[in-house]
């Protein structure tokens, strides 16, 4: 039966341990001048070389020419502590997570009463040794702390931290690392020239990715590798199924599609990484390592092959294209959407969504690439789409949406492609200007949100004067209009303030229940200026009928949009004339409007509960709600 790469290769001297210099030098340098510690403490990452480091010092202590820093190999304790050794009795190794209490504390503390019975110290290993309980190390202390000359003390242990205060005070503490990936690298090559098995490029990156610095688990995964390859032969689509990664392939043809802004290929390669059983979360993570390793080749160039070491040529070409597609802006907000979504992977959402997200985010979010003009950037269907809906279409579908009862054309919106800005057409002093300023203002009013709340449901009907109709899409936003609060700012002061900066000017607002709902702060672009087309009355509403307080029913003047160079549709006309009434049936409805309301007409939005907004004049308040009208010959 074999024996596995890590026990086969464990060093034995101090020369032969890979990447903790920082451990190996202090303690040789000891050695040598024999100024040893009666008491270690090893501390650092599994697989880095702890007890393996433990074993060489107790083979230096014990050496027949020793102390030394390199044991001879010659002599019986050397033999007994090699890597095929039975084991020295006067070494003890224990698992500290399966003797970790009193008893086991002071068993211990008695055997160190005995002297070594061949060798010059009697070495105590205590491995895992965060595992042992206050007790435990309470009743070690005194030992440790004055042990007998002939006893040495060397804990190991992943989390030193938890060894108490009173036992690391005691002992000289040496930190282990994780071992460097090019160190890494090297030492494996050597490894399988050793046993001479060949390793196709690209293997060992993988290898050593996966292993994650501890050469435990590194020569493990190799060792797994080697053993289940044929012919002693190691291929990387072999490697990359048994460790999970994504086939290089598979990652660069993701990210030049979405490089390239190929919504189609990208989330076609996403499907593939699902339907062929891959994680999720591995794939992202290996796109945030590409994306790291495009980073590195864009700001060195060609100095990224010192970098990127083990990746092959042709890898590296292909890598450099990739880079440059990109560029440094768009790689650096790639990496930043990838790392965010690997961190948001967690809870009950699929990750399958997480990456369709991500890769949305990617498509949509990046700045600018280095697109050739050859290529295409995006599918152009949707631009296609987009061009063939033209104006009349979208009046169609506007008039389709709106009831007839309000005749309002919404601005065509252009397609998104129109990057050039168009120069407004709009007249002053009109309702057209205020709609189109109407986005802006709602912007401006963000800043006191109860005001923004209640504005937002609203939209500018109709422009008489300085008095600005307002149609809401709720009853109750009309009443908190209205509302003048003791304490605070009114919403129609507000909207007053915010209309008066854009446009110069100081309204006066006629709040009521309207038919439609409030404007989007999105501003549209206009292709064309709504014209109010005039009705003979003056009065700005004629009413069908009586209206009650809880549903006024109005008759709003329809907005007609002409056409050039053409005649009025007969629709249009139609609904002209039927919205200019006799002038009689006007007066009608105005003398029952003014007999019900005190014989001032108002916009159907008052009621007997504000008397002082009817007794204030215009000049001394601004912000009333009625308006006084004009007596006309025939009134009553």
């Amino acid at each position: 039966m074999a024996v596995a790469l890590y026990r086969r290769y464990r060093p034995e001297s101090f020369d032969e341990l890979i990447g903790q210099s920082q451990v190996t030098d202090p303690l040789r340098a000891a050695l040598r001048q024999n100024r040893v510690n009666h008491a270690y403490l090893f501390s650092g990452p599994r697989g880095c070389g702890k007890t393996t480091s433990a074993r060489i010092l107790a083979r230096c202590l014990n050496c027949a020419e020793g102390p030394t820093d390199t044991p001879c190999g010659k002599c019986d304790s050397c033999l007994e502590l090699s890597r095929d050794g039975s084991g020295s009795l006067d070494v003890v190794e224990i698992d500290a997570a399966s003797h970790n209490g009193v008893d086991d504390a002071r068993e211990l503390r008695e055997r160190a009463g005995f002297a070594p019975a061949r060798d010059r110290y009697k070495i105590f290993i205590l491995d895992e040794a965060h595992m042992v309980t206050q007790q435990g190390f309470n009743a070690l202390l005194k030992i440790v702390e004055e042990p007998p000359e002939h006893v040495k003390f060397i804990f190991a242990t992943t989390e030193p931290e938890k060894v108490i205060g009173t036992i690391r005070s005691r002992t000289h503490h040496y930190p282990f690392r994780l071992v460097p990936p090019a160190v890494m690298l090297d030492y494996v090559t050597e490894l399988c020239v050793q046993e001479k098995v060949t390793i196709e490029d690209g293997v060992l990156p993988l290898v050593i990715r996966a292993g994650g610095g501890s050469v435990r688990d590194t020569l493990s995964l190799l060792d797994q590798i080697i053993a289940g390859s044929d012919d002693s032969t190691v291929t990387r689509e072999r490697t990359n199924n048994l460790l999970g990664y994504t086939p290089s392939e598979l990652l660069d043809e993701t990210l030049d599609a979405i490089g390239r802004g190929e919504a189609a290929h990208a989330f076609a390669a996403i499907d593939r990484v699902v339907q062929t059983g891959n994680d999720p979360r591995r794939f992202v993570e290996d796109v945030l390592e590409r994306l790291r390793d495009f980073i590195i080749i864009d700001a060195t160039g060609d100095g990224a092959v010192a970098v990127l070491r083990g990746i092959p040529a042709d890898e590296i070409t292909r890598m450099n294209g990739l880079a440059a597609l990109y560029g440094a802006a768009a790689l650096s907000r790639a990496a930043d959407i990838v790392n965010a979504a690997l961190s948001g992977m967690t809870g009950t959402t699929p990750p399958r969504i997480h990456l369709e997200l991500m890769v949305a985010r990617l498509l949509t979010e990046l700045p600018d690439r280095n697109i050739s003009q050859s290529t295409p950037v995006v599918n152009a269907a949707p631009a296609a789409r987009a061009a063939a809906v033209t104006a009349p279409d979208v009046i169609a579908a506007a008039a389709a949406v709106y009831p007839p009862v309000a005749a309002v054309v919404a601005p065509v919106v252009t397609p998104a492609t129109v990057t050039q800005p168009v120069a407004s057409t709009v007249e002053p002093g009109t309702l057209a200007e205020i709609l189109e300023v109407w986005p802006a203002i709602l912007e401006d009013l963000e800043s006191s949100k109860g005001s923004w709340v209640v504005v937002n449901s609203a939209r500018p009907a109709l422009l008489e004067g300085d008095v600005l109709t307002l149609e809401f899409s709720e009853q109750m936003w009309v009443d908190r209009f209205k509302e003048n609060p003791t304490s605070g700012g009114a919403v129609f002061e507000d909207l007053r303030e915010a209309i008066q900066g854009a446009l110069g000017v100081r309204l006066r607002f006629v709040p009521r229940f309207g038919v439609t709902a409030g404007l989007s702060s999105t501003p549209p672009a206009k292709t064309f200026t709504p014209i109010a087309v005039e009705t003979p009355a003056p009065a700005t509403e004629t009413p069908t009928e009586i209206p009650d307080d809880d549903a006024p029913t109005t008759k709003m003047a329809p907005i007609e949009v002409p056409e050039a160079a053409a005649p009025a549709p007969a629709a249009s006309i139609s609904v002209a004339a039927e919205s200019a009434a006799p002038e009689s049936a006007e007066r009608r409805g105005e003398s029952v409007i003014r007999e019900m309301l005190g014989a001032t007409l108002i916009a159907n939005i008052d009621d007997a509960a504000t008397p002082h907004a009817r007794s204030a004049s215009a000049a001394d308040n601004p912000a009333i709600f009625d308006i006084e009208t004009t007596p006309r010959e025939g009134d009553e």
